[in-house]
């Protein structure tokens, strides 16, 4: 392997210094040497691939402690800042007659270049089928807007739009990351992302979303393989000087070209892997929310028409802490409540990886108002069990009748093994999200 420079200069002692820790510093960032990261990646079960499993795979940093808030995770910058500068004194301390790092700096920005396509490409796809930010469900429309933490007003917000605004982020990220696989299309690439997670970032910290960390550090990816024609640029854009563009380039053999283009293809075919694993769990199995269905043309809003405990009737209430005031039936297996009684709201983002329906928290995560009940369905004796995912020890048995398509009987034993009884009626209620307003409307 030769290269070649038709300019070629020496550099300058601090811009050595400042390569040596940078390498130091984006290598640690970027090339996986935790061997959890390995741990994670031999544990998937590749016949039941799932685009969580592979958003995992992609979206590795070092993570030296663990942060008790997410902006603190920057502590870990911090930490393998200091472990670069150290190893860029010894390396200093080794190697003083070297007059130029053309080739290092070549071989560091194909790994930087690779390390941001894997990344956003991965999450550009969860947006463009879109998987990442699925539209509100009807408990969501249920909920007062007071309920909800600022993450998930935004997530909401941008899932309304799943069939444009969310895909067309996602298909920007993808673009960004193939530009960045072709050398002469790098700074183009760098520069579209560079814009785009500029304004993930401020969402993020704007939204309290919790991946300030991770999105900053795609961002400074970015900023760093842009740096190699900012001077360049500049000298043309804004000054309007003729600027000599930068011939250094790696020559390889025939062999290593061919290594490099099997490697390029598995690059590109992990893609469309991911492509087709994330397309298959978008239209049969979201997997952000339940899997399993609900009771058959349940789906809906419900008043809570009658509601008795141990016999004894509870008229309606916005107070009584045991009265239900609503209930809405998911197209999946879950029931949520509006009671005035307090609940443990869920604080993470809903996102980690499930099999199970019980664990799936995405549509009660950053949510307060309503408790969430998992249920699963005795066809034959007519009863529904019932598990509150806002807090796993709370367990409903009720047997269900359906006098008529609008009204559902509910009666059994709560938590605490009361007799309850409740009556709930169907409202046909109509959603203006649903609608727009481009036609006459009359609630």
């Amino acid at each position: 392997m030769a290269h070649n420079n038709t300019h070629e200069t020496e550099w300058k002692g601090y811009e050595k210094a400042i390569f040596q820790i940078s390498f130091i510093y984006f290598l640690i960032q970027s090339v996986p040497l935790d061997w959890k990261y390995y741990k994670t990646v031999f544990s998937i079960q590749w016949s039941q691939l799932n685009y969580h499993d592979l958003i995992n795979i992609t979206r590795y940093y070092p993570q030296f402690i663990t942060p008790s808030a997410p902006e603190f995770g920057y502590v870990n910058w911090l930490i393998v800042l200091g472990i670069a500068a150290i190893v860029a004194a010894i390396w200093t301390f080794r190697n003083k007659e070297r007059t130029d790092y053309d080739t290092l700096y070549y071989w560091l920005r194909v790994v930087l270049r690779y390390r941001l396509a894997f990344g956003v490409i991965g999450y550009g796809i969860i947006k463009l089928f879109p998987v990442q930010l699925p539209g509100p469900t009807l408990s969501d429309l249920n909920t007062p807007y007071g309920d909800y933490f600022t993450w998930k007003i935004f997530a909401l917000t941008t899932g309304i739009s799943t069939a444009w605004y969310e895909s067309f982020l996602g298909l920007i990220e993808i673009v960004g990351g193939l530009l960045l696989l072709n050398r002469k299309t790098v700074t183009i690439g760098a520069g579209l992302l560079a814009a785009f997670l500029v304004n993930v970032v401020i969402v993020n910290f704007a939204y309290d979303i919790g991946d300030q960390v991770y999105s900053s550090y795609l961002l400074l990816i970015a900023l760093a393989l842009l740096v190699y024609d900012t001077p360049r640029l500049f000298q043309l854009l804004v000054l309007g000087k003729k600027t000599i563009a930068n011939k250094f380039h790696i020559v390889f053999t025939n062999q290593q070209k061919s290594i490099r283009t099997v490697l390029r293809t598995a690059f590109l075919l992990f893609t469309l892997l991911f492509v087709g694993v994330t397309g298959y769990n978008y239209n049969k199995d979201a997997y952000i929310y339940p899997k399993t269905p609900g009771l058959k043309n349940a789906y809906g809003y419900y008043n809570v028409k009658e509601f008795s405990i141990n016999g004894k009737p509870i008229p309606y209430s916005l107070t009584d802490p045991q009265r239900w005031q609503n209930v809405v039936f998911e197209k999946w297996a879950t029931i949520s409540v509006r009671t005035s009684r307090p609940l443990n709201v869920n604080i993470s983002n809903g996102t980690s990886s499930s099999q199970d329906d019980i664990d799936r928290k995405y549509e009660l995560a950053g949510a307060g108002g309503r408790n969430y009940f998992n249920y699963g369905i005795d066809s034959v004796n007519q009863v529904l069990k019932l598990q509150n995912k806002n807090s796993t020890a709370e367990n409903w048995s009720l047997h269900y009748e359906r006098p008529d398509e609008k009204t559902i009987i509910l009666s059994g034993k709560n938590e605490k093994q009361d007799s309850v009884y409740i009556v709930l009626d169907k409202i046909n209620k109509q959603y203006l999200q649903l609608k727009g307003r481009r036609k006459p409307l009359t609630l």
